[in-house]
This record gives C-alpha cells, sequence and structure tokens, in this order.
C-alpha cells in the first residue's frame, strides 16, 4: 500500500503505511528505502537519513540506495552531494536509465542555478 500511495503522489499516506511496515518488519530494506523517500517527499530530510542509514546498514549501499539519497541530496538543493551519489550508483550500474536520468535532471538543475542573470536593458 505504501508503494501504491506513492506513485500516486500521496506522500503523506504512504509515509503512515511506510512506518507501520519497519515496524512490523523492521529488516525489511525495501520498506526502509520507501519509507526513506515518502520522507524526501513530505520534506523531511532529517528523518529520510536515518532510515537511509538503516537501510544500508541492513542491505549495504545498493545502487537503488545511492540512486534515492541522490534524489534526496538534489530535493535539498546539495548538488554536489547528489552527483557524488549518482555517480556511485552510476559505477555500479552504468546501464541504469533511471541513474541516467537524474544525472540529467541534476545537469540541467546546474544549469539552472548557475546561468549568469541576463543584464541586458
Amino acid at each position: 500500500m505504501g508503494l501504491e500511495h506513492f506513485n500516486r503522489g500521496s506522500f503523506g499516506i504512504a509515509n503512515r503505511y511506510f512506518r507501520d511496515a519497519v515496524e512490523k518488519a523492521p529488516k525489511d530494506v525495501t520498506a526502509w528505502i520507501g519509507l526513506a523517500a515518502s520522507y524526501d517527499r513530505i520534506r523531511r530530510f532529517d528523518l529520510a537519513d536515518q532510515a537511509y542509514a538503516q537501510a544500508i546498514r541492513l542491505g549495504g549501499e545498493t545502487v537503488q540506495v545511492l540512486n534515492d539519497q541522490g534524489y534526496s541530496y538534489m530535493l535539498r538543493g546539495n548538488l554536489h552531494a547528489a552527483r557524488r551519489k549518482f555517480e556511485k550508483a552510476y559505477s555500479l550500474d552504468p546501464g541504469n536509465p533511471v541513474i541516467a536520468n537524474n544525472l540529467e535532471l541534476l545537469n540541467g538543475s546546474r544549469q539552472f542555478i548557475e546561468r549568469p542573470p541576463n543584464n541586458q536593458p
């Protein structure tokens, strides 16, 4: 149910389901990753970091965790940390289209942020 609500964009409801899931099955890495991602979407980055840390303790730094952490950092505006996570995920799975897309998105974000102001009259 958490994934279903997450995919619908109901991140607060998804968060409740993922919290319930990790309480009932504290060793479920997928539930921890879902919980972290739902925290990201409701902008509770402090709690997202804790959930990612638990997912890593249980399952290691997987491609999915690294990619999701990169996205989390991108949401926060920490583009350098996002790039490090995306590049590490990409090095583990260079054919992954989601990671490639996130790197493209990151590059687009960087160009937007670093674009000099247009001072022409």
